[in-house]
């Protein structure tokens, strides 16, 4: 089915739920499953998924454990910590059943050939992929945003999950029609990735019915981007680009760890 957007567009929404996704990631994973057999093992490990889930919306992220995950489960607690080292493991499987969702949500807006359709479907469809955990966000954002945390976007934990996204983004720059500047589509992924980042923490935070507000957001974003593209083959402005590139390089670069100063002060 599809939701529209505030601006009488349309927007992507799929149906299915995190927990189907990650049975299909499981099974295809699980060697009992790849060799034709049972695949209890991708199964107990969906059931495991499907409670930590269960457990954040409920619970919050602070509040769930491992213990209380494995007992929802109806498996034992060595059982779970079989399958998912810690409860950090399972974020990071959170993200990657949340970015499958996305792509298939988004997958309807990807068959449009002007950009600012194909991101704006793409990001209410993963506005629509993330809103059955909209209540937990809060308490989850707390430990995602600190930067040594496992569940940091940035973290080398959620590497893979991070490129998915970027992916996706990829693909909606690399299908419009026209209008983007060789020099800007290198880094035009990463940069939708992060604005989207920025949409999402306004999500966390948007208590309108239906977070109608984030969806305004989307609207106004993809139209201010897709007007802004063009400005890019304007010779004076071209120098920019060169700028945005070489911020992203920089912003690549592992971050120097703080040291604190020893010995007797400078006197």
């Amino acid at each position: 089915m599809t939701v529209r957007g505030t601006d009488g567009h349309d927007a992507v929404s799929g149906s299915g739920t995190v927990g189907s996704a990650a049975a299909g990631r499981c099974a295809a994973d699980d060697p009992v499953t790849a060799q034709g057999g049972t695949g209890g093992g991708g199964a107990t490990r969906a059931l495991i998924l499907d409670a930590a889930l269960a457990s954040f919306r409920e619970r919050g992220y602070d509040r769930t454990t491992m213990r209380g995950i494995a007992q929802s489960a109806h498996v034992s607690l060595g059982n779970a910590y079989y399958y998912f080292d810690s409860k950090e493991v399972l974020v990071q499987e959170f993200y990657a059943t949340i970015q499958d969702g996305h792509r298939r949500r988004a997958a309807e807006a990807l068959q449009h050939s002007v950009f600012a359709d194909r991101l704006r479907g793409v990001l209410h469809a993963g506005i629509d992929e993330m809103a059955p955990y909209h209540a937990f966000a809060g308490s989850f954002l707390k430990t995602a945003i600190l930067p040594s945390s496992p569940a940091s976007p940035f973290s080398g934990e959620s590497t893979a999950a991070r490129e998915a996204a970027i992916g996706l983004f990829r693909e909606v720059v690399e299908g419009s029609a026209g209008g983007i500047s060789e020099a800007l589509a290198r880094d035009l992924p990463e940069l939708l990735w992060l604005a989207y980042l920025g949409i999402t923490l306004f999500w966390v935070g948007d208590r309108s019915p239906d977070q109608i507000r984030t969806r305004r957001l989307v609207d106004t974003t993809s139209r201010l981007i897709s007007r802004l593209l063009p400005l890019s083959r304007i010779p004076g402005l071209r120098s920019v680009t060169a700028d945005i590139h070489a911020l992203l390089v920089e912003m690549r670069q592992p971050m120097p760890q703080a040291t604190q100063a020893r010995g007797s002060r400078t006197r």
